[in-house]
């Protein structure tokens, strides 16, 4: 190999170490990342994204980390509330990389991290609730569980933006026993319903069969009420002819008015007899019925 050859294979070699060296120092970072830059092992920058320098050889991309929102799936899981009862619940967890150097040097995986934390911090939820308040409490299931994760995922470099229940369900044999006792519910309510209307049936009845004995007895009362006026009336009527009477005894006309009338009454019972053959006529008929004719003209008369 001549001179010419060493020169030449030398200056590749300058040439391709050069380069190298231009790509260690020159770093371009996307957006949406940071990368952690550790100088000699320890830590040195964040680059942030965009071009970015470093030294070759003594600084060091450790970790390259998401800066977009990150989403924590949490698998479904029976959980026991407060009053022994097995529920089913699954949930969502939103967070973000606030702090890449915490999150890189404070805790070795961040995302089992938060898993653990939203998992056991769900069921120390849900295990403080009775049963219906955590089958109808999403929100406060939310409210709860962020509160109680945020200051652990601050501490590890993480901002907590959201935490979502996905689902929250009986168990299966809790649901089963809860459709029983809705159905018994439900047959319950029916039944009282009947009896009511039974009853309110039973109420309507008596209370028309009490309207009817009021109507009954006021008919009767009203009936009562004229049958008294007619006898009233009757009883005036006869308080009159009686006191027209007085006043023809007080003329004297009240005898032969007597008399004729005992005379007719006899004669009448005499002719209505099944035995009687004969009927007498006095000599003097003529003369009593003038009598009795005058007599019944002066006491219509003043009857009227």
């Amino acid at each position: 190999m001549n001179q010419l050859d060493l020169s030449l294979s030398f200056f590749v070699i300058l040439l391709l170490a050069g380069a190298y060296l231009l790509y260690q120092m020159i770093r371009i970072v996307p957006q949406g990342e940071e990368w952690v830059v550790e100088r000699l092992g320890k830590f040195h920058i964040i680059l942030k994204p965009g071009l970015n320098f470093l030294i070759p050889i003594l600084d060091q991309v450790q970790v390259k980390l998401n800066t977009k929102e990150l989403i924590q799936q949490m698998k479904a899981q029976e959980v026991i509330t407060k009053d022994n009862a097995v529920v089913i619940i699954s949930a969502v967890v939103f967070y973000k990389i606030s702090e890449p150097a915490k999150a890189v040097y404070s805790i070795d995986n961040f995302e089992l991290a938060v898993a653990n934390m939203a998992a056991t911090t769900l069921r120390s939820v849900i295990g403080n609730m009775e049963l219906d308040a955590s089958l109808s409490g999403r929100e406060a299931i939310k409210a709860s569980v962020s509160e109680k994760i945020s200051d652990h995922l601050e501490q590890w470099g993480l901002s907590l933006t959201a935490v979502e229940v996905q689902d929250i369900r009986p168990s299966d044999n809790l649901q089963e026993a809860m459709e029983k006792q809705a159905a018994a519910e439900r047959e319950k309510k029916a039944l009282i319903m009947k009896a009511e209307g039974e009853k309110q049936a039973a109420i309507a009845k008596a209370e028309g069969l009490k309207q009817s004995m009021i109507l009954e007895a006021e008919g009767k009362l009203e009936a009562s009420r004229k049958e008294a006026q007619a006898k009233v009336a009757l009883a005036n009527g006869d308080k009159e002819a009686m006191e027209a009477i007085t006043s023809q005894i007080k003329n004297g006309d009240a005898p032969s008015y007597l008399l004729a009338q005992r005379y007719l009454d006899s004669v009448h019972a005499l002719a209505n007899s099944a035995n009687s053959k004969v009927v007498f006529i006095p000599s003097d008929l003529k003369h009593s019925l003038e009598g009795v004719a005058g007599n019944l003209s002066t006491l219509f008369s003043t009857l009227k």
